[in-house]
């Protein structure tokens, strides 16, 4: 990849007043590479797929519809793979380049509901597909989705993913309605800086098969890293992904003032965006560097790692009038906080503090409707109003909360 990925470090507010205590600053940092110039890397792409009894219907028409729409976007030179499973597992399509497509839709054509689910039998298989196609100029990818839960093999499952994110491949993992288990599909996405996703409908599996391919197929880097060295009493408290969705990082203290973060693939006109909150030392009036942004990447095709650096400057005033808000910012922020809270609300309901978690839906309703998404906001009132009331969540809303929220900066139909 010759085009560079562009470095961009904004404020939530700049300046800011100068005070004599330590004060919260929000730093946004997206990194973004150039419009894409050459052709798509090809693409190892493995399905990994739930065909047990509980998916008979519109479930599995959706799916079966969703695969032969993903088949008709693959190019001759990308390599494909299909496997099904339930308590048993079927190798469908053994890894082979998506050449004859008339073949692999019939196989498609071939999928009936049966069985139980274990899906550590299927990611297993679709481990062994992908390694046939490793390669520094390929980008690996495992798509899963499942509608049920799998029993007594989920730390299986969690060890084929790190495996399979040590050796580079990414898993996009989707749950389809509301019995799965997210917080197993979550640590499967995260291990291997994947994603994961709810879908609630059948008939929205396509789109959310389309954007994996997509994504797949722009690929402009991979394991990108963002390294912050601060100055001295800048603490960093918190970092949230903020595209293409949201999400906790957190970060690994690798010295006494620098912090990394892991960022994943980068996608070809596409920002990759983090949001850190730091609490930045007391400065006199003037502008002042408080740290510098390194990012780390390696394009696809490339064996070496680029690194973009990028100063980061702040402005302190003694006019508190003058103390500007970025918009843009503070509204990824406030889109954070809403998260930030339905988080929390959820951790307070499984703990059974029905209070704290009321208080805290309600605070995030009002957030999401400052923000304008009134039909989450009514939502998540709702939500608050039952927990009142005595009748607590269930399955559906938890997931439909929980991931409706992570995409407040990435709609799905966009």
């Amino acid at each position: 990849m010759s085009e560079p990925v562009t470095l961009i470090c904004t404020w939530g507010r700049n300046p800011v007043p100068v005070t004599s205590a330590p004060q919260v600053g929000y730093l946004l940092v997206e990194a973004t590479p150039a419009a894409q110039q050459t052709a798509s890397a090809p693409i190892n792409f493995c399905l990994v797929l739930d065909r047990s009894g509980s998916m008979q219907g519109p479930k599995l028409a959706s799916m079966k519809d969703a695969t032969r729409r993903l088949i008709g976007m693959l190019a001759p030179q990308d390599t494909v793979a299909i496997v099904i499973f339930d308590d048993t597992v079927q190798t469908l399509v053994p890894a082979t380049l998506a050449t004859d497509q008339s073949a692999l839709l019939a196989a498609v054509d071939t999928i009936v509901e049966s069985g139980g689910t274990a899906m550590s039998l299927g990611m297993e298989a679709g481990q062994r597909e992908l390694s046939k196609g490793f390669a520094a100029d390929r980008v690996s990818h495992m798509l899963l989705l499942t509608d049920g839960q799998t029993w007594g093999d989920e730390d299986t499952c969690r060890a084929l993913a790190a495996s399979l994110g040590q050796a580079g491949a990414r898993i996009t993992a989707l749950g389809l309605g509301a019995e799965w288990n997210e917080k197993l599909l979550d640590d499967l996405a995260e291990v291997t800086s994947g994603t994961s996703d709810y879908i609630a409908d059948p008939a929205q599996i396509g789109q959310f098969f389309q954007r994996t391919v997509q994504q797949a197929q722009g690929t402009a880097a991979r394991d990108a890293r963002l390294l912050l060295r601060l100055v001295r009493e800048a603490i960093p408290r918190a970092v949230h992904r903020v595209t293409p969705t949201i999400a906790n990082l957190g970060y690994q203290p690798i010295g006494e003032n620098e912090v990394a973060v892991r960022l994943g693939d980068l996608v070809y006109d596409s920002p990759s965006t983090v949001l850190l909150d730091l609490m930045l030392p007391p400065r006199a009036v003037g502008d002042f560097r408080i740290a510098q942004a390194e990012l780390h990447y390696t394009p696809v095709g490339v064996e070496a790692e680029q690194i973009v650096k990028q100063d980061v400057l702040l402005s302190f005033t003694a006019d508190a009038a003058a103390a500007a808000y970025n918009p843009a910012t503070m509204n990824t922020i406030e889109k954070v906080t809403a998260f930030k809270l339905q988080t929390r609300a959820l951790q307070e309901a499984e703990l059974g503090n029905v209070s704290g978690a009321t208080q805290k839906l309600r605070a995030a309703a009002t957030r999401l409707l400052d923000l304008g998404e009134l039909e989450l906001a009514e939502k998540t009132q709702q939500q608050a109003d039952q927990l009142e009331q005595g009748a607590g969540l269930s399955a559906e809303a938890q997931k439909e909360l929980k991931y409706a929220t992570r995409r407040l900066t990435q709609k799905l139909e966009e």
